[in-house]
């Protein structure tokens, strides 16, 4: 929780996401959302490297993408915090860079243009984490916040604060809609699910419990090309052997980094071509693995990462023939996903949200039927299971939807404002 003491003019409210991002002030009695991002509340945490010139980020990082610019595309690092893949120098835009170099040049700019929209100078940052920013593993989970507040600090605040993601959407969502009694705040964002028991206590609130585990919208697009898209590639299929009888399967690893956002940009190499052609030449079923050499050989990865991802969204809205289109691959290709392929994709990330709910309920020591409201936060919150599971679990309690995408942000600013988020 941020120290009261650390409220102030000069503090900065930032919610850096695994996909989007926002800051944010108090000005007037009321949040201010600043425009790091033209005409937008929030950016998409994406920075690209062009061939030639400097870094890009958000949308411009995306369309630079989109355009076939040629360059070097990266989403979701927030993942990597805590990992040694965070301090690993690797070639990035003409330049050894390590990850932890480019998340802090994505804080300068948003420092940077925060000050610019706000005609103030910001020393000091209130950020947003999760819980756990890995689940199970408290050395590494320390690491990632330390190596998050080094980012900060080499972007050049002088402090920084944190503060859990929910406990802020909590506050933002006692002050903005009064929620009033026991509440819990479920936040599925794009690379963790939160929560946090809470009881509003005067204008502010009284956190009970709080918890949290590694999964969020990355995953569920991770589980989605597995099922639907990565099968067109040649997951699943048969390997002839070099020398004796019998056929080996497939090996799962590189399908596994090319549906994990975060690990794309680093498939693109040499080895990866040799492994892939290897697979090629010894498939029982070739055409798969020509598809899968076009992907790496012409840097397709996050093409397809997107039309995954906009082949859940569709399916998680009911829209018929909703599928994963993958014509930058072949002409014509494409994978189906109804809502029965979608729910078996994600069966096992609706259980792990469903047990997180009741271990949350369980550290404050809260029945179900004690909770009289739900707060759904979070970009992936909008995906069916999730209010499914919630009410499930908590069937008598109002379901709310909050801000999906600000209300973290919203709650950072009243809480570096100074309004009041205790201890139960």
């Amino acid at each position: 929780m941020a120290d009261a003491g650390f409220a102030g003019g000069d503090c900065l409210a930032i919610d850096f996401g695994t996909s989007n991002s926002a800051a944010g002030i108090v000005e007037d009695g009321a949040v201010r959302l600043l425009e790091i991002e033209a005409g937008a509340e929030t950016l998409p945490t994406a920075v690209f490297f062009p061939e030639e010139g400097g870094m890009r980020i958000g949308a411009a990082a995306s369309e630079a993408l989109i355009a076939g610019e040629e360059g070097r595309y990266m989403r979701a690092l927030k993942s990597v915090l805590g990992t040694a893949l965070f301090h690993e120098k690797r070639l990035i835009g003409g330049k050894r860079r390590t990850l932890a170099e480019i998340v802090t040049a994505f804080l300068v700019e948003m420092k940077t243009r925060a000050e610019a929209q706000s005609g103030r100078r910001f020393t000091r940052a209130l950020s947003g984490r999760p819980v756990h920013f890995h689940s199970g593993d408290a050395e590494r989970d320390a690491k990632a916040e330390e190596d998050l507040r080094g980012c900060y600090l080499a972007a050049g605040f002088e402090g920084v604060e944190m503060m859990f993601e929910p406990e802020a959407a909590a506050l933002a969502s006692r002050i903005a809609e009064g929620t009033g009694g026991t509440g819990l705040i479920v936040d599925i964002g794009g690379g963790t699910s939160d929560f946090t028991v809470f009881r509003s206590e005067g204008s502010g609130i009284a956190i009970t419990a709080s918890h949290g585990i590694r999964l969020g919208g990355t995953d569920f697009d991770h589980a989605v090309s597995m099922r639907h898209a990565m099968p067109l590639l040649g997951l699943g299929g048969q390997l002839r052997r070099d020398f004796g009888e019998g056929l080996l399967p497939v090996p799962n690893a590189l399908y596994v980094d090319l549906s994990t956002w975060a690990k794309i940009p680093f498939l693109y190499t040499r080895d990866t071509e040799r492994a892939v052609e290897d697979m090629r030449r010894h498939a029982v079923e070739p055409e798969g693995m020509e598809r899968l050499q076009t992907v790496i050989v012409d840097e397709l990865g996050h093409e397809l990462a997107f039309a995954v991802e906009r082949g859940k969204i569709a399916a998680n809205s009911g829209a018929a023939g909703a599928e994963i289109a993958m014509g930058m691959i072949a002409p014509g290709l494409g994978a189906r996903v109804t809502a029965g392929t979608l729910n078996a994709a994600l069966s096992e990330a609706r259980e792990a949200l469903r047990m997180a709910i009741y271990e949350t309920l369980m550290l404050a020591q809260v029945s179900p039927m004690q909770v009289d409201s739900v707060v759904l936060v979070g970009g992936s919150s909008l995906m069916a299971l999730v209010e499914d599971e919630a009410r499930a679990v908590c069937p008598g309690a109002a379901l709310r939807r909050s801000e999906a995408f600000t209300a973290v942000v919203d709650g950072l600013a009243w809480a570096a404002s100074g309004r009041g988020v205790a201890r139960a």
